[in-house]
């Protein structure tokens, strides 16, 4: 499909770079035209915890018993190490050994 028209593809691909510049730089003008209270300021804090939580709880939803042990032994190992990278092995493996044992 690209290789019938490249320009097409290409003009796509800037089109979408540019709107999502647009979003981005529109965000930071909005934000430093309000005002951050103590509320506001609280909701940012929980944000990213609740983007992580929408992205992981639909996975585990659909993977099924090896997904929610993965995901449990990398929030096990976050809790007791504090280490990101620690917690992603931990998951990977646990998810690998629950494939292998044919879960």
């Amino acid at each position: 499909m690209i290789e019938k028209d490249p320009l097409g593809f290409l003009t796509a691909i800037a089109a979408m770079a540019i709107v999502v510049y647009l979003m981005r730089a529109g965000g930071y003008w909005l934000i430093g035209r309000v005002t951050i209270g103590p509320r506001l300021r609280r909701m940012f804090d929980a944000l990213p915890g609740a983007i992580i939580a929408a992205t992981v709880a639909p996975a585990m939803l659909q993977g099924g018993l090896r997904a929610v042990l993965a995901v449990g032994a990398a929030a096990a190992v976050m809790i007791v190490l504090r280490n990101d990278f620690a917690a992603v092995v931990a998951g990977v493996a646990v998810a690998a050994g629950a494939f292998a044992l044919g879960m």
